[in-house]
């Protein structure tokens, strides 16, 4: 059974940085490209940054590119986003998802707010 826990989200200054963390169990973590989701309050669901199974290729959201950084760590199947430079509209739920078996998990998700 895929799972997938995110953490790490809070309440930040425009300006400042978060790191989120996504651990996943259930399923080989090393074989699977991983992404991150965000949904802001009254909007759709969108892709901020999606990672290739072992790291060598990540691809942003232009809304994103040069503050965010995705990244993993295999040996301890967890996902990370580092975002720099937040700002106001960078708040939402921000969600880790990976494909597996043609379905897609999800995690709880975790609250981003930025806020002065």
């Amino acid at each position: 059974q895929v799972q997938l826990v995110e953490s790490g989200g809070g309440l930040v200054q425009p300006g400042g940085s978060l790191r989120l963390s996504c651990a996943a169990s259930g399923f080989t973590f090393s074989l699977y490209g991983m992404s991150w989701y965000r949904q802001a309050p009254g909007k759709e669901r969108e892709l901020v940054a999606v990672i290739s199974s072992v790291g060598d290729s990540t691809t942003y959201a232009n809304s994103v590119k040069g503050r965010f950084t995705i990244s993993r760590d295999n040996a301890k199947s967890t996902l990370y986003l580092q975002m720099n430079s937040l700002k106001l509209e960078d708040t939402a739920v921000y969600y880790c998802a990976v494909r597996v078996y043609g379905l897609r998990s999800w995690g709880q998700g975790t609250q981003v707010t930025i806020s002065s």
